[in-house]
């Protein structure tokens, strides 16, 4: 039982990392898109026009990459998690559901219009079409993370005698308090990893002497967005997230920090430390004493709970992941903002564009984003554990009990060499239109 459960959840965990790493893309890319034109139809600088249509590529790539991966998290849902679908069913089939009718078809018919409907439907109805794809694909993150949430928080449902979830008040799953610092701390997310890949491949152009008009306002963009959604990601949304986690899930907010024993007169914030689950401690540990009690509670002295006032069998089962999870997510998106700050202020005074140091370092940034968002969401995954609905449904229950480990660990390495392959295959393909860059339309 206990490898069929680990086989189980390792094929989720990597399928569905290595699909986030197309939406992330899409949903903030979407947003600079519809920058690009509003700037266009506003200056009537055709700079900016032929810059949505370059980004419109990337993320319709991104787009078919995303729907790919996808679509067998759907069917493992069915296959791998059949019992956690029967019991719950009822309840996240509608969020997921209306993701799909509404959110997905709405992006999905708009994409094709904006990608080749230029000519025929003319620049305003071209932004109109640019508009509904973002709006489609910020609304399909928006039902996903209120299932997400659910899971987290559940609100609004009953469970009949046969252990089925039914919904009783559907409302509350678009009015959960863990659902709107979710998904606007997400979406900030999302924004960070597209303003950095602007920025980068701006840099890229021109530490290259490549598209130099394209180079600075890549460049440009990609900074001020990413300055903007860097600081949008810590505080509010961050803090907020923090504070229901605190709240909600204390236990997991225990192991996140590494607080092994409650402290009094106030808690500690580690700053850096390596989790020893033999000792219940942390070695070679450097903390901040009582900020994490402000933070918290706005009260330097204010008591936060360590893993020893809780019993065992409610510990998250991977502490040192967590642990890990978020500091590496904390860490990052700490240098991300002084990174930004600094080109920000080059920006200001008109020598960002020939500061090569800072250039390099925002182009080997790129990847970096991605890692933060990823450990983001294994932080908010491990954190849960062990339950699939906190408190309520454990994930050993939500298992299907006749898929042998056996098959869950033989598909698992058919997705991993697939997905290599696709993720080639999309690596060739963007660096082609990288390569070849924006195209200066004959207006």
């Amino acid at each position: 039982m206990e490898d069929m459960l680990f086989y189980d959840r390792m094929q989720f965990a990597f399928t569905i990392t290595f699909h986030y790493l197309f939406p992330q893309l899409t949903m903030g890319l979407s947003l600079l898109i519809v920058y690009f034109k509003w700037k266009f139809l506003r200056t009537k600088i055709y700079t900016y026009n032929d810059a949505s249509k370059f980004w419109m590529k990337i993320f319709a790539l991104n787009f078919a990459m995303g729907v790919v991966t996808g679509i067998p998290m759907e069917f493992q849902f069915g296959t791998n998690w059949a019992k956690f679908s029967e019991l719950t069913g009822g309840i996240i089939g509608q969020t997921l559901a209306m993701e799909g009718m509404f959110s997905f078809f709405l992006e999905s018919s708009f994409l094709g219009l904006f990608l080749f409907g230029e000519k025929r439907l003319g620049h305003k109805l071209h932004f109109l079409t640019g508009f509904l794809v973002f709006l489609g694909s910020w609304a399909s993150g928006y039902l996903i993370i209120a299932t997400h949430s659910w899971m987290q928080y559940p609100v609004g449902y009953e469970i009949l005698e046969n252990g089925k979830f039914v919904l009783t008040n559907f409302g509350a799953l678009f009015s959960n308090p863990w659902l709107l610092p979710s998904y606007l701390h997400n979406q900030a997310g999302s924004m960070v990893t597209s303003s950095f890949v602007v920025a980068g491949i701006g840099a890229f152009y021109l530490l290259n002497n490549k598209h130099h008009e394209f180079g600075k306002l890549f460049v440009k963009t990609g900074v001020i967005f990413g300055l903007i959604s860097s600081l949008l990601v810590a505080f509010p949304t961050g803090d907020l997230i923090a504070k229901n986690v605190a709240k909600h899930q204390p236990v997991t907010f225990a192991a996140m920090e590494g607080i092994f024993k409650t402290e009094e007169g106030g808690s500690e914030i580690v700053l850096i430390g390596q989790p020893n689950m033999l000792e219940k401690k942390l070695d070679n540990k450097i903390a901040v004493p009582n900020v994490l009690s402000f933070l918290t509670y706005q009260d330097w002295n204010a008591e936060i709970k360590g893993l020893d006032q809780f019993d065992p069998s409610v510990y998250p089962t991977n502490i040192p992941g967590l642990y890990y999870a978020y500091h590496i997510m904390v860490g990052l998106g700490t240098i991300f903002i002084g990174l930004m700050l600094l080109a920000a202020v080059q920006l200001f005074r008109k020598k960002l564009y020939h500061t090569k140091w800072i250039l390099w370092a925002i182009m080997f940034m790129l990847p970096f984003p991605y890692i933060a968002n990823t450990t983001g969401w294994y932080t908010a995954e491990l954190g849960r554990q062990p339950w699939l609905v906190y408190d309520l449904l454990r994930t050993a229950d939500g298992a299907s009990p006749t898929v042998s480990s056996g098959n869950t660990l033989f598909t698992l390495l058919g997705f991993i060499g697939l997905y290599l392959l696709l993720g080639l295959l999309f690596l060739m393909l963007a660096g082609k239109i990288i390569n070849k860059g924006p195209q200066l339309n004959q207006h």
